[in-house]
């Protein structure tokens, strides 16, 4: 008897042991795959490899950099990347209305009052004649990148919250951002949406105006973290991934985005985000500083404006199908990973 009970106490012991044993042990090490841009919005990701907030959480993180953002999302939808990071078109949407599934979880950039990093840039010669709104911009050559575009989607919401329709002007794609800012100065085009810094170097050189700046008309997201069809069933991963996103995000913001006196000012590490951003992105500093996106604290998605977006594009005919936000938009697992970080 007096035998029984030792050997129970001892098994207790031994179970204690392994209990504590197991809480100390660091997650698992898993490979994740992410496809994303060389941009600046893409900091939260540089960062979180940086300051190893991914590899905490047993993520090693293998980045493939592409150079376009439709690539991105036919990679991630056909599972050959568990992550994609880029921006959101009319061509996501088609793909989701096709068959193919997506899951948009979090903010990878977005345009927000006070931060806007995108703006309508008018001719010097048109803000001269008087041009100040974009009611002044009817019966104008408008130039984006291509149909269905950001680009296409920020000039369209814009004329119509002045009055305005697209048949009201000329949209001319011209594919590149560096053709807007050539056709800007040549004026083969009376106006054009352009983003930071691109915006400052047109300023800087004389041959551009800011009409309007996006964000201070409408909070817009642009960009998103999405998953593929197999990724998001591998919650424990996902979680995990998450959790070392939203650390990085809140590096990033406190860095560069929090505000003091109503204005964004930089934080104790800005310059240090600035020099992460700048090794992986190639570009000058000075540059980076100019156009830092709003990116929300905690990455969360502005999920009210995806439906407003596919809404758009249907209007527009630029959707092929109908459908609706809840068939590409996916929180649940930000909510959880939120959670446990706190």
């Amino acid at each position: 008897m007096k035998n029984k009970k030792i050997q129970v106490f001892l098994l207790c012991i031994l179970a204690i042991f392994l209990l504590l044993t197991g809480c100390g042990q660091a997650p698992a090490k898993k490979k994740v795959s992410i496809a994303a841009l060389k941009l600046t919005s893409s900091a939260p990701i540089f960062i979180g490899i940086e300051k190893g907030f991914f590899k905490d959480e047993g993520i090693e993180l293998e980045v493939q950099w592409f150079d376009a953002a439709q690539p991105i999302a036919v990679a991630t939808a056909s599972n050959k990347v568990d992550i994609g990071a880029t921006g959101i078109t009319a061509s996501l949407f088609n793909m989701v209305a096709s068959g193919q599934q997506l899951s948009l979880v979090a903010d990878k950039g977005r345009e927000q009052k006070g931060y806007s990093s995108s703006a309508v840039v008018v001719t010097t010669e048109l803000w001269e004649q008087g041009a100040r709104n974009i009611a002044d911009l009817k019966g104008k050559r408008i130039g984006i990148t291509q149909a269905g575009s950001t680009f296409h989607y920020m000039i369209g919401r814009l004329l119509e919250a002045n009055g305005l329709s697209l048949n009201d002007v000329q949209i001319v794609p011209l594919a590149k951002v560096s053709a807007l800012m050539a056709g800007l100065q040549s004026k083969q085009v009376d106006a054009v949406i352009l983003n930071e810094p691109n915006i400052s170097k047109v300023v800087s050189a004389g041959y551009g105006k800011v009409l309007v700046s996006v964000g201070d008309v409408m909070e817009y997201q642009t960009s998103a973290i999405f998953f593929s069809p197999d990724f998001v069933k591998d919650k424990d991963t996902a979680i995990r991934f998450l959790k070392g996103y939203i650390k990085a995000t809140r590096y990033y913001y406190d860095a560069v985005l929090a505000q003091k006196e109503g204005k964004p000012a930089a934080g104790g590490n800005y310059d240090e985000v600035i020099n992460i951003i700048a090794k992986y992105t190639g570009a000058p500093a000075a540059d980076i500083k100019a156009g830092l996106p709003y990116i929300d604290r905690d990455g969360k998605l502005l999920s009210d404006d995806i439906q407003t977006q596919i809404t758009w594009y249907a209007k527009h005919q630029m959707i092929d199908k109908p459908i609706v936000s809840s068939q590409i938009v996916n929180t649940a697992l930000w909510e959880e990973a939120l959670r446990q970080v706190k």
